[in-house]
């Protein structure tokens, strides 16, 4: 427990740790690989990455077109991924890129605990988890406090993993996730506590809501599922135990009967969500380890059902494309990832932690372009004495993207927001958002909206 506390402080700053826009070997990280092993021992995994594959644009797409969804209004952005596939296509909003307003909600980051539960939007509210745990609905249209109910229980203000957590709307309902071991339910017009529910381990990530079930993961990565109406426990499933995992964690996603959950372990199952039957289980890990970093499997972004097929990201540096039916890899990029990956009409898009934003063919993972956000880049010391000693500067991680219109979105530490163009990857503009973000950006309406770690909501149209 004190090793995954520790983690838990510093992995935020790992977060920033460099990779490479072009990859010629299995380490993201740039050292040389000594190659998987031929079978793997229990607690092992076989890379299912080529050697010799690299992450650059394919000669055969050069100058050749896509389709995108048209842009289409959403009208809530009731769970943390958008909807239960977590998979929303093009949204009409922001269409300016301009700050209409921001508001601050509660207590931003500070020494052990940290804003990183994703946002969520329903019935003309937003509705923001601060690092003390307070969830708070505010206005969406002027980021007014309507309401704020405090998610502590009281007996664990010394536990040093409740942080994190998130929400989930259904049916006028909010169901939120704590890392003080708790999942409850809450009134979303008034704040007002249904139920809640004790957990044997803290939750760090947001929960998700289908079929009349809360579905949420645990640190000790157990996918657990509740009675929406009442709190009550239903079925469970332990994925392989990991000490090591990444700040942030990721929301199952379900389409159907069928729910899709990532894990610290590296590991990506499908299991129906009726009962817990397993359907598959894929490992998106490498075999070979180099570093520390490396050995982190973890895949804390969202994992996502687009037509058929599942896209997910791991730290350990496998992206890819799933069929939801067979569980069988239908292509697989090497991209070290902590956010989730966005598919929409002919492609998907992903941003690598090293700063890379990809576009690749959701047909066969070909690459149409890369633009590299953190280019330029040159690392600092902070700290130390006539250069000597002090703390090394990490690239920025940058957080998406959105797909709004013609644009992706995305945020970062820098504390911007970067428009592209979503077919050539070129930026068209920059707008300064004056605080760090880690979290996607949502959207409802006409408007698109960002959670820095400082606690503040901006609205952007």
């Amino acid at each position: 427990m004190i090793r995954r506390t520790i983690l838990a402080a510093v992995l935020i700053a790992a977060l920033g740790a460099s990779g490479c826009s072009t990859v010629s070997n299995l380490n993201p990280f740039g050292k040389k690989d000594k190659g998987p092993a031929e079978l793997a021992g229990e607690g092992q995994r076989i890379s299912i990455i080529p050697a010799d594959q690299l992450l650059e644009p394919a000669e055969a797409l050069k100058g050749v077109d896509f389709a995108l969804p048209p842009a289409e209004t959403v009208t809530a952005w009731p769970l943390p991924g958008g909807n239960a596939e977590q998979a929303v296509g093009n949204v009409a909003a922001g269409a300016n890129v301009s700050i209409a307003w921001r508001k601050s909600f509660g207590q931003g980051q500070k020494r052990g605990r940290y804003v990183t539960a994703p946002p969520v939007a329903a019935d003309g509210k937003v509705f923001l988890m601060d690092a003390d745990a307070r969830v708070v609905a505010v206005d969406a249209r002027s980021g007014s406090q309507i309401w704020r109910t405090a998610t502590n229980p009281g007996d664990n203000k010394r536990d040093k993993l409740a942080f994190g957590g998130g929400m989930a709307y259904a049916d006028g309902k909010l169901y939120v996730s704590s890392g003080y071991r708790e999942v409850m339910q809450m009134d979303a017009k008034t704040g007002a506590v249904g139920w809640r529910t004790k957990t044997p381990e803290s939750i760090h990530g947001a929960p998700n809501v289908s079929g009349g079930r809360v579905f949420v993961v645990s640190l000790d990565n157990t996918l657990m599922t509740f009675d929406a109406a009442t709190g009550t426990p239903s079925w469970t499933y332990q994925a392989l135990s990991e000490t090591a995992r990444i700040l942030s964690a990721s929301s199952p996603a379900i389409s159907g009967d069928t729910v899709v959950a990532a894990f610290g372990s590296g590991e990506l199952v499908a299991l129906r969500a009726s009962n817990g039957n397993d359907l598959w289980n894929e490992a998106l890990s490498r075999a070979s380890r180099t570093s520390a970093l490396s050995e982190i499997r973890d895949i804390p972004g969202r994992p996502v059902i687009y037509q058929g097929d599942v896209f997910a990201v791991s730290h350990s540096g496998v992206f890819a494309a799933t069929d939801l039916r067979t569980g069988q890899a239908r292509w697989t990029l090497p991209v070290v990832g902590v956010t989730a990956p966005w598919p929409a009409g002919d492609v998907v898009y992903v941003v690598s932690k090293a700063g890379d934003v990809i576009c690749a063919s959701r047909e066969n993972g070909q690459i149409y372009w890369i633009r590299n956000l953190n280019e330029g880049f040159k690392a600092k010391k902070k700290g130390g004495i006539l250069g000597i000693g002090g703390q090394r500067q990490n690239k920025p991680v940058w957080s998406g993207p959105l797909l709004a219109g013609d644009k992706l979105l995305i945020v970062g530490q820098t504390g911007q927001m970067v428009a592209l163009n979503a077919k050539t990857g070129e930026i068209a503009k920059r707008i300064e958002i004056k605080g760090a973000s880690t979290l996607s950006p949502i959207a409802m309406g006409d408007t698109v909206y960002v959670v820095t770690e400082e606690a503040d909501l901006i609205a952007i149209r």
